[in-house]
């Protein structure tokens, strides 16, 4: 089912060290509208869906992963070459003191990621709802992040993180119209 390319979905380059601006990044690494809660809770929405939309679902799951893979990469240039001193000013000196320069799946705030961040109702309708609604938090957060930063570089990867979530929130909503189709029909067990 996975097909794994050596690249990222989107190149990103970073001017500068600037651990501060990682900081914020984090928070669509680990937080609760970042990417990996939108990739599991699409993956695992899938298996309470009509079939006409699985593919989505999983589709979108997929892209978040890969979403996720450039937060990592654009969390790893901005802070790289970060001395002590700049992680302090950052507000990084404690998941440097429990993770040096590693990952971790946190948010902005420092607060480890929670599984009740992964939204599902069973009810294909809410689902898909919840889902048009984490998908315009993430784009709010990613134009949040921009008007942050000053470094063009890094926000041309932004920008693109930016109008995927846009174009995901249009294929959700598609997906809902499709759905509503079906809704009133009844249903036989």
């Amino acid at each position: 089912m996975f097909v794994y390319e050596k690249k990222l979905l989107y190149p990103v380059k970073a001017s500068s060290c600037n651990p501060k601006l990682a900081k914020y990044l984090i928070e669509q690494y680990g937080g609760s509208d970042g990417e990996l809660a939108a990739a599991l809770r699409y993956m695992n929405q899938r298996y309470a869906i009509p079939d006409k939309v699985i593919g989505l679902l999983t589709d979108i799951a997929m892209e978040e992963f890969s979403h996720l893979e450039m937060i990592a990469a654009m969390v790893f240039k901005l802070t790289k070459d970060a001395t002590p001193d700049q992680i302090k000013e950052a507000g990084l000196e404690a998941h440097y003191v429990n993770h040096g320069s590693g990952l971790y799946y946190e948010n902005a705030g420092g607060v480890p990621f929670n599984a009740s961040y992964i939204a599902g109702k069973g009810d294909p309708i809410a689902d898909l709802f919840e889902d048009i609604a984490a998908e315009e938090k993430a784009r709010a957060t990613y134009q949040y992040i921009i008007d942050l930063s000053d470094d063009p570089d890094l926000n041309d990867g932004l920008k693109f993180l930016r109008e995927r979530e846009i174009v995901h929130g249009q294929r959700f909503r598609e997906a809902v119209e499709l759905l509503k189709e079906d809704y009133g029909a009844k249903k036989v067990f």
